[in-house]
């Protein structure tokens, strides 16, 4: 057994035992950091696999944001989880096994892992898409070329989506224009532990300039406008955090957050509609430099990534707001 195969073993295996310790957890506090543990390990996992890119988004998504608004989650509800009948646990434990029993039956026919031979490594289109790619989009990043340019398209329902989850999420959070001094509520305030205000002071140049770094450097490496944005999120999040709710909501009004949520799917698809008004396709880059096709690329890719950003990073922060806004309920 090489390293690499052994790495990849260990890590599947704390998958398997931090899965398996959380189904028998009814801690939910617990629960939640084991969570974010397998989203870390998945995240190592998918980097062993030279997939950086879905690495980073598991790690910022999985790991960061989805923590803090579980987190959130639980200040509004119970600390430990209802006890369940054994009779009501049946049908889902059945349910669970059949699907584990055909996914594992279904494994039997996937190529040796690792194998040069695969399908992914011999198909046309990989020459294509790892290759020609570089021609045609002039972006170093495929991953990049692939979701901003060739399935355009497709990243902008992905938006879409992103603005309706996040719209839907406010909505069933309380209406969206009741100021939050209106209700008696608790809000976590840290900014009196002086070394948590210190460092959150200091790191908080450095988390939105890295933000900026990973949606402009997207072309060329790992990163995009959802990493970016959830790095974004992630900042303001931890400034209400640690200076209060309230202080933050000065910095970012949510009402600023409200008209930013929307402005993401505008400006994707204004790009489009510019493209068209210039005589190319929907979401045809080559417009914006005749010239030089990798530059008009560059500027398209560049605009609607910085679209996804701004939506997401409004949307996440939004929902975080939201949920720090909510009466504490009773346990």
């Amino acid at each position: 057994m090489t390293t690499f195969v052994l790495i990849n073993v260990t890590l599947l295996a704390i998958l398997i035992a931090t899965a398996l310790t959380i189904s028998g957890m009814r801690t939910l506090y617990a629960a939640t950091m084991l969570t974010a543990l397998f989203s870390l390990v998945t995240a190592c996992l998918f980097v062993l696999l030279d997939a950086v890119d879905v690495a980073f988004t598991e790690a910022a998504v999985g790991v960061g944001i989805s923590t803090v608004l579980l987190l959130g989650v639980l200040s509004l509800t119970r600390s430990r989880e209802a006890v369940t009948p054994r009779l009501r646990r049946l049908p889902g434990a059945v349910v669970v096994l059949f699907t584990g029993g055909t996914l594992i039956y279904a494994s039997q026919d996937l190529p040796e892992f690792g194998s040069p031979t695969t399908p992914v490594q011999t198909h046309p289109l990989t020459d294509v898409y790892l290759r020609q790619s570089q021609e045609d989009i002039g972006i170093p990043n495929t991953v990049t070329s692939v979701l901003a340019s060739y399935r355009g398209l497709d990243t902008l329902g992905e938006l879409v989506v992103v603005f309706t989850a996040g719209v839907a999420v406010l909505a069933l959070l309380g209406p969206l224009m009741q100021p939050a001094e209106a209700r008696e509520r608790e809000v976590l305030d840290l900014v009196d532990y002086r070394v948590l205000r210190v460092v959150t002071g200091m790191l908080m140049p450095f988390i939105l300039l890295f933000a900026l770094y990973v949606l402009f450097h997207g072309d060329f490496g790992p990163g995009g406008g959802f990493q970016a944005g959830v790095i974004f999120a992630s900042g303001f999040v931890l400034y209400g955090l640690v200076f209060g709710l309230d202080r933050a909501q000065q910095v970012l009004p949510r009402r600023v957050l409200w008209v930013l949520i929307a402005v993401g799917p505008v400006l994707y698809a204004g790009v489009g509609v510019a493209n068209m008004l210039l005589g190319g396709a929907f979401l045809d880059y080559d417009t914006f430099a005749p010239d030089d096709a990798a530059a008009g690329q560059h500027i398209g890719i560049l605009l609607v990534e910085s679209a996804i950003g701004v939506t997401v990073a409004a949307v996440m922060t939004s929902i975080f707001f939201g949920f720090a806004n909510r009466v504490e309920s009773s346990r």
